[in-house]
């Protein structure tokens, strides 16, 4: 089993409004995939890579993610807590009410609606190797269209169906240094001013994340999270 391994903060605050489906009378962490809320898959994911403290900042409807949190019999020696940080509050909010609550220098966060098969003893290796104050893992999702290929005279040479974006986006699992935290105040996003912050004064690093991605998005993501679930082809199944 790996060494100690940092607090994990997991954002479980918003109202999923892409998601109505189903987040008109729950939270969009407790969206099932199998039949367990997409929230238990992603504590999973850092579980089975030694992480044994939780922190889940709630939200909306808050009360139903501590409901799920006392209900499980969770494995010895690991703590899940709940913090109401906030109907309303954004996400840079919900971290920086958070910091007292964090333990130690440095701590994980993510997004209680996201899932992927990451190594993150790499992540935290990277981040622990690079010195700067927040390591943000990036990913290139998949387009949820095909696209034509066209030669320089605009003739279709062929389509690729649902290709990688040549871009990188955000895809959650960061590790951070206390320091970042001063780039938040009580109603930042952290997707906006914050980041940017970070990045403008060097101090943001990316984890460049090759393997499997998706968040929840929407009820077409929530499908097809569903799918592989049920054909046993879930990549983030990290676990036994």
């Amino acid at each position: 089993m790996p060494g100690l391994r940092p607090d994990v903060a997991i954002l479980c605050g918003g109202r999923g409004t892409r998601l109505q489906e189903h987040t008109q009378s729950i939270p969009k962490p407790l969206v099932e995939i199998g039949g367990r809320p997409i929230l238990w898959h992603v504590i999973q994911i850092y579980l089975a890579q030694g992480f044994r403290r939780f922190l889940l900042l709630t939200g909306y409807r808050g009360e139903q993610i501590s409901a799920f949190v006392a209900a499980l019999a969770w494995p010895d020696g690991v703590s899940v807590r709940c913090l109401d940080t906030g109907e309303e509050t954004p996400t840079g909010g919900r971290v920086w009410r958070a910091a007292e609550a964090l333990e130690g220098g440095s701590f994980c966060l993510t997004y209680g609606d996201g899932v992927a098969d990451i190594d993150l003893a790499r992540l935290l290796a990277y981040h622990a190797g690079h010195g700067a104050a927040a390591t943000m893992t990036v990913v290139r999702p998949r387009l949820p269209f095909g696209v034509a290929k066209l030669n320089g005279d605009g003739l279709v040479d062929g389509f690729a169906e649902k290709p990688r974006s040549e871009e990188w986006v955000n895809g959650g699992f960061f590790c951070l240094e206390r320091a970042a935290l001063a780039a938040l105040t009580p109603d930042s996003v952290l997707e906006g001013e914050p980041l940017q912050r970070l990045a403008a004064d060097r101090q943001l690093r990316a984890f460049r994340h090759e393997g499997f991605w998706d968040c929840m998005d929407t009820y077409k993501d929530a499908v097809e999270l569903n799918d592989l679930w049920a054909q046993q082809r879930a990549p983030w199944k990290l676990w036994g």
